[in-house]
């Protein structure tokens, strides 16, 4: 985050931080908000139920791909408790981590499940969602060579609070339109829906679609609705980001990438995933999880592709 105009950890990066540290009753010094470096004394990682907070509209996502991890590696079940944002800007909304994260990281032998309590969104967050985490000790190497077609596409378009759900229509018709002109015989279809109360806290409007293929390999586009945005541009921005994606012959999106990293690192034996260009997420990942696993990841060419393999360190 150096060349952010805040850079330095902020209130997510921190509770995140502060998560892992309760998860195994490490240490930490420097973690405080806008500090540049900490030093982390990790403990034994312990099952239990665990909660964190970002007092913000900061993402409960990822709160969960830093506790995760860990998690899987625990001596018995965990149950998070997760409070913040689940549809924000600069993180995957929690429809992606169900639907696309969730499905490939299983692969490797995760056991998890994500329950959604109630959506929040920004400024104000609130959103909450509980997850269920068993240990699993080791975890299997995969691989995604075979993108296989893509079969269908789907959407889920919604509103809360203040929004009417004529929000949701437009911004799914739009969407939709702009797929179907590149993927006429695929079948595309779009969820309308306005939250209830008791489901959302706030008001926020967003889309997501994913394109799912033969071989079960998924991709996604997504946006969310800002204000003095109008529907329409929020459904275009949905489809083309999907468009993009599938533009790519890979088996995982650009967001899935850097993601998968620290599954492959910690797996044992080689997992081989066919992706789009490395992005640069991606390679900070690589990097840091050298640092910290010794796995060993190459990454080879094959046309506008990559193919990106690692051994793993086999932890356990």
């Amino acid at each position: 985050r150096a060349g952010r105009s805040n850079p330095g950890l902020r209130p997510q990066h921190l509770c995140g931080l502060q998560l892992v540290k309760d998860i195994c009753g490490g240490r930490m010094e420097g973690g405080h908000i806008g500090s540049t470096e900490i030093t982390f004394y990790p403990g034994i990682i312990r099952g239990g139920n665990y909660k964190a907070d970002t007092g913000t509209a900061g993402s409960v996502v990822l709160l969960l791909q830093v506790a995760l991890p860990c998690l899987l590696f625990a001596d018995g079940a965990s149950k998070l408790h997760l409070c913040g944002g689940t549809n924000v800007d600069m993180a995957p909304h929690i429809d992606y981590t169900i639907s696309v994260f969730a499905p490939v990281v299983k692969k490797f032998g995760a056991n998890f499940d994500i329950r959604v309590i109630r959506r929040g969104y920004f400024p104000k967050g609130g959103g909450r969602v509980e997850v269920q985490v068993k240990p699993s000790q080791n975890l299997n190497p995969i691989e995604l060579m075979d993108p296989g077609k893509v079969t269908k596409i789907v959407g889920r378009s919604f509103v809360a609070g203040s929004l009417p759900i004529k929000v949701a229509h437009i911004m799914a018709d739009c969407a939709a339109s702009i797929i179907r002109e590149q993927w006429p015989s695929t079948p595309c279809s779009m969820e309308r829906l306005k939250e209830s109360e008791a489901n959302a806290f706030g008001t926020g409007n967003g889309i997501i679609v994913i394109a799912e293929s033969s071989t079960g390999c998924k991709w996604s586009g997504s946006a969310l609705g800002k204000r003095g945005t109008p529907a329409e541009a929020v459904g275009e921005s949905a489809a083309r980001d999907l468009l993009k994606e599938l533009g790519n012959v890979s088996c995982v999106d650009s967001y899935l990438q850097d993601q998968l990293i620290v599954f492959m690192a910690l797996a044992g034996g080689t997992s081989r995933i066919l992706s789009g260009p490395l992005t640069l997420h991606t390679e900070t990942a690589i990097h840091v999880a050298h640092i910290l696993t010794k796995a060993k990841f190459t990454s080879s060419q094959r046309g506008t592709s990559h193919i990106l393999e690692c051994t793993g360190a086999g932890y356990n």
